[in-house]
């Protein structure tokens, strides 16, 4: 081999031997981010329906057929409409018989009260002349038997006359008596007028049960009930969503109870009209948490003009702000080291590039979305935070801070978040 050549595979080398030596000993690129207070919003997602803040089931009391139905769904009605008539023809003609009943027992107790005190006291009066007769009959008797002028046996007639007498008026008193205000007959007259009319009302009640009529002002959500059909008690014929504030149901998880508070705003929106949103507010939250589902249902208010398009039981997407801060130092949730979400126990690790090496951080956090966390110890206004894989820590490191490179890292992190919940899928 000439020496010519021999300067040319040296040069080669000499040429590799840089080039791999400064491969080695370069400075890795890593996305990475300034860190910056920025405003963060954290919010709470899930489903809700639109429910009447009171809804009753209308039914009937008797057995009967339906006659008539004077509503249809989605019909407005008001206090005291009549909705649904059952047939009443025996029902009135009940009530035409203790009304009847009523009429006569009414008639007998008036008699009693009129002529028939009046004969009472006309029987005692003749009955008490009787007597008075009889008594002076026996006193003269008494007179002509002492003279001898009539016999013992005369007097004995007398005698039992003026016993007679006086049984027929005690007789006669006691009509009397009985026919007075508190006597047996009127008190017995009372109670059977009293029973008749008790017996109108109970009539007159079941006659105003066949017709349903609205408790209040309401909407009509289900009509199950049509003219022919036999109904029973027990039995729901109508659904009614009285007059009122209407308002929101979900179930949120049991998790995230602690970030639930009466009177955080939402943010709602229809499936059906996923362009149109309307505010709301967190009106309750459930004392009991549904041991089955893990759920606890959580009602929201709706703005005093509610949308025309909303409807009962109408699903909705409901976002909950559940904690905000004005402005505040944010690290985005792919900076942390190791998991998505921050530990436990409020703290975290970052990776920060620092006179272009590697640096760890321990984190205090504070509120915390799926985008990004609030830093409360551990950063300050323009420190660089790497996003991607970092170099271990005291290692040479280039921080790119472009928009490219954190969308690359971005997308580099959920393409093996996807694989990894695959792989588990799996």
């Amino acid at each position: 081999m000439s020496r010519r050549s021999m300067f040319t595979l040296a040069a080669a080398a000499l040429v590799l031997a840089a080039v791999l030596a400064w491969w080695f000993t370069r400075a890795p690129v890593v996305a990475a981010t300034v860190v910056q207070p920025a405003p963060l919003v954290r919010t709470l997602l899930f489903s809700a329906r639109v429910a009447a803040a009171s809804r009753v089931e209308l039914g009937s009391t008797l057995t009967g057929r339906v006659r008539e139905v004077l509503v249809a769904e989605g019909a407005t009605v008001r206090q005291g409409d009549v909705l649904v008539r059952l047939e009443s023809e025996e029902l009135r003609a009940a009530l035409d018989q203790a009304r009847a009943s009523e009429r006569q027992a009414a008639a007998r107790l008036a008699g009693l009260r009129s002529s028939g005190r009046k004969a009472a006291q006309a029987g005692v009066a003749q009955a008490d002349s009787v007597l008075q007769a009889a008594q002076a009959e026996l006193q003269r008797t008494q007179e002509l038997v002492a003279r001898g002028f009539l016999s013992e046996a005369r007097l004995d007639e007398t005698r039992r006359a003026v016993a007679v007498a006086q049984a027929q008026l005690a007789g006669a008193s006691a009509q009397r008596a009985a026919n007075d205000e508190q006597g047996t007959d009127v008190t017995q007259a009372q109670a059977q007028l009293a029973l008749a009319r008790s017996a109108v009302s109970a009539a007159q009640a079941r006659l105003e049960q066949a017709v349903l009529t609205a408790p209040s002002d309401a909407r009509v959500l289900v009509r199950a009930v049509e003219p022919g059909q036999i109904v029973q008690p027990g039995r729901a014929l109508l659904t009614l969503a009285l007059a009122g504030a209407a308002q929101l149901e979900g179930q949120v998880d049991e998790r995230y109870l602690e970030q639930l508070r009466v009177g955080q705003p939402a943010r709602v929106s229809a499936d059906a009209f996923p362009s149109q949103h309307f505010e709301a507010r967190v009106l309750s939250i459930a004392p009991l948490v549904d041991a089955q589902r893990g759920a606890v249902e959580v009602k929201l208010s709706l703005p005093q003009a509610p949308p025309a398009y909303l409807r009962e039981d109408m699903t909705l997407s409901v976002q909950v702000e559940t904690g905000r801060r004005e402005r505040t130092l944010v690290v985005p949730v792919q900076a942390l080291a190791g998991d998505r979400e921050a530990r436990s126990d409020g703290t975290a690790t970052v990776f920060v590039a620092r006179d272009g090496r590697v640096e760890p951080r321990r984190l205090r956090l504070g509120l915390a979305t799926l985008e990004a966390v609030e830093v409360l110890e551990g950063l300050s206004a323009g420190d660089i935070v790497l996003l991607g894989p970092a170099p271990a820590a005291g290692r040479r490191v280039h921080a790119d801070t472009s928009a490219t490179a954190q969308r690359a890292a971005q997308a580099s992190r959920e393409d093996v978040g996807s694989a990894l919940g695959n792989a588990m899928g799996r």
